[in-house]
């Protein structure tokens, strides 16, 4: 029989500028140089929207507001099972500034596809596509 895999529940902001929706590139760990959509775990207390707000806050130093749900993306990893919330926002104030992250890009619909995604943040891809009315 197998091991259970241990699960993380995550939340990530797809913050939007009109049409363009901000992405940021891993600086450390097994998948530094990744790209993904910024935020980070829910603690114990939390819901997925304070964990939200609190993340951009604690990674890259901006007010964000939450605008609506998009969907939940499961991933297996190697070590463990992602669960991540998505939540479309946009920024109330502040600059985006990098504080954990070794780059960021402002991408159009079209240039989604020119990063290379982690898995899990991949999986969200075709809904964001859908949601924005994109092919």
């Amino acid at each position: 029989m197998g091991v259970a895999m241990r699960g993380i529940e995550v939340v990530a902001a797809i913050i939007m500028d009109g049409e363009r929706i901000f992405a940021t590139q891993r600086g450390y760990g097994e998948w530094k140089d990744w790209w993904e959509f910024p935020g980070g775990k829910i603690d114990v207390g939390e819901s997925p929207e304070e964990a939200l707000i609190r993340e951009i806050r604690e990674e890259l130093a901006t007010e964000i507001a939450i605008d609506s749900y998009l969907t939940t993306a499961e991933h297996d990893y190697p070590s463990f099972h992602l669960t991540m919330h998505c939540f479309i926002c946009h920024v109330l104030k502040g600059r985006l500034t990098l504080l954990e992250h070794e780059a960021a890009r402002w991408l159009s619909p079209r240039q989604l596809g020119e990063v290379k995604w982690l898995p899990a943040d991949m999986a969200v891809i075709p809904m964001l596509r859908h949601y924005l009315g994109c092919k």
